[in-house]
């Protein structure tokens, strides 16, 4: 009898395994393609749009040296001015161009720390990151990706800044030194983000930390600027302000930049290193065991949900506000005479006074900021619905309706408690400033306000697009980035009423010292109305996503 024997068997094989960094690119792609959009228009906008802007202004309001000296020398007597724009070195062409400018340098901070969070903490956030590193990637592969998508985003704005600043004339090494500051701002703040990102389980903890950082950063240049100038060195938008563009290039400076840049991105690497996916170093604080009454219906959910972001964004406008009360006085004395802003404030139908102009011009930026926030205020019924939790809610009593409406509301009433205090703030500064509160308080309070129903369209065609396309909805944004194209390089460029006219802003009365004039706040509010309407009946009908 033989005995059957089974042939030996293959030696067993390693799993196979990959680097740390394994389908970076593959995953670079995916999150370019998601940012298709997005990612090239805060590239093109803050690297070229902006900065040619400002060239074609300043040429077109200082031609002559004997203005910039003028200017140059107010503006420096001005702490207030100071501490909102930065430093002014000398008179000279390119620095007087880019001396506004200087407010990039935390506008990139802003794109750079979406960016980051959006592709690292938002997708172990909704479980994705943990599908994808369950293939063959690498630990540090989306971090890495993120990184190389905003870093690039940042180095190829500065470019585009050097190449608008060229094209005006401007002298070679100023221009090639304020696109690498600008780049450099941006390098550091994706670090920062990177950072954060390690730190909460939840992206809103995760962009709550970095902006955070970025407004310390951004006080801590405006007191330092305004003052002795030591604080300025502990910010980055400081030192990119103290690489001094057009004032003799201190190109030394882009070493704080590199070597900060390179060390948060140590940390951000070794943080990820140290724990797991999904999971944060910061221990989440335990929750009381029994929810509080104000918990118990879906306005209170909705306002636990919403109100970080609303006291953030009053107390942010509130601050600016402030500034642009405290600064309104001295502007007569930088612009003087000057015939062609004169002309440009005539032409766009605004008062004479250079004073009331700017408080006007002041709050429909404050009116374009607000707008961002009542988008991302209505944006948090689009993630509840695409986390799921929406259908948990709607699975009980609740009905749609009153669900939609309980995030709506703080929608519209977050922006109009952040303009009341906004026009408190700058009231206050302006009327101690002319001694006159009584009558400027009111005056600016109003036109706080009537900025609203502008703010509120953008509320009712976000909106309109989570009732009709769902998928569509953040487009909302897009909507937003082309009333901001026409605010800023409209009236610079002197476009014709007719397009100036496609954004709702300048629709508005011209306040303070304009006449008030009811028909266009009417018909705005109607149409606020009907695209609110229009969005919960869909909302309504549709199926959840």
């Amino acid at each position: 009898m033989t005995t059957a024997t089974l042939p030996d068997r293959a030696p067993a094989q390693p799993l196979p395994t990959s680097s740390n960094f394994a389908g970076t690119l593959y995953q670079l792609r995916l999150f370019f393609r998601r940012d298709r959009i997005v990612a090239p228009l805060w590239v093109l906008i803050l690297g070229y749009l902006l900065p040619i802007t400002y060239v074609k202004s300043i040429a077109s309001v200082y031609p002559t040296e004997a203005d910039r000296v003028k200017f140059a020398t107010s503006t420096a007597a001005s702490p207030a001015q100071i501490a909102m724009y930065g430093p002014i070195f000398n008179s000279s062409e390119g620095m007087v161009t880019i001396w506004k400018a200087g407010a990039l340098f935390t506008m990139i901070g802003v794109a750079v720390i979406l960016t980051v969070i959006r592709h690292t903490r938002v997708e172990e956030e909704i479980g994705r990151a943990e599908l994808v590193e369950s293939t063959a990637t690498g630990r540090y592969s989306g971090l890495t990706a993120a990184l190389a998508l905003a870093c690039g985003g940042s180095a190829i704005a500065g470019l585009l800044a050097a190449v608008a600043l060229l094209s005006g004339g401007l002298p070679i090494g100023g221009s090639v030194g304020f696109g690498a500051a600008l780049a450099g701002s941006g390098f550091v703040f994706a670090g920062v983000a990177a950072v954060a990102a390690q730190l909460s389980t939840g992206a809103r903890t995760a962009r709550g930390v970095a902006f955070a950082v970025l407004a310390t950063t951004f006080a801590l240049r405006a007191v330092g600027d305004a003052g002795s100038g030591q604080l300025s060195w502990l910010s980055p938008q400081g030192w990119s302000l103290q690489l001094r563009p057009y004032a003799g290039e201190r190109w030394w400076v882009l070493l704080l930049h590199a070597l900060t840049t390179a060390a948060l991105i140590a940390a951000a690497y070794a943080l990820l290193r140290n724990r797991d996916v999904g999971a944060g170093l910061i221990a989440e604080r335990p929750g009381s065991p029994r929810a509080s009454a104000a918990l118990s219906g879906t306005v209170g959910l909705a306002w636990r949900i919403q109100r970080g972001t609303m006291i953030a964004w009053t107390v942010g406008l509130g601050i600016y506000a402030l500034l642009i009360g405290s600064v309104a006085k001295g502007i007569g004395n930088e612009i003087g005479d000057s015939k062609v802003i004169t002309d440009i404030i005539d032409r766009a139908g605004g008062p004479s006074s250079l004073e009331e102009s700017l408080i006007g011009f002041g709050f429909t930026a404050l009116g374009i900021a607000a707008a961002a926030y009542t988008i991302s205020a209505t944006l948090r019924l689009h993630s509840e619905e695409a986390a799921d939790r929406g259908e948990s809610i709607l699975a009980g009593s609740i009905g749609r309706i009153r669900w939609a409406l309980s995030h709506i509301v703080f929608a519209l009433l977050g922006p109009a408690v952040a303009l009341v205090v906004a026009g408190l703030a700058a009231g206050l500064a302006y009327g101690v400033a002319t001694d006159d509160i009584n009558g400027k308080l009111p005056a600016v309070l109003g036109a706080a306000l009537v900025q609203l129903p502008a703010i509120w369209l953008l509320t009712g065609v976000t909106v309109a697009l989570f009732g009709l396309a769902p998928r569509f909805t953040p487009v909302a944004w897009g909507v937003l980035v082309a009333f901001l194209l026409l605010f800023v390089a409209g009236s610079a460029a002197n476009l014709p009423h007719a397009i100036l006219d496609l954004e709702p802003f300048s629709q508005l009365p011209k306040l303070p010292g304009g006449d008030f004039v009811a028909a266009p706040i009417l018909w705005l509010l109607l149409i606020d109305i009907a695209l609110i309407a229009v969005g919960l009946l869909a909302f309504k009908r549709r199926d959840l996503r």
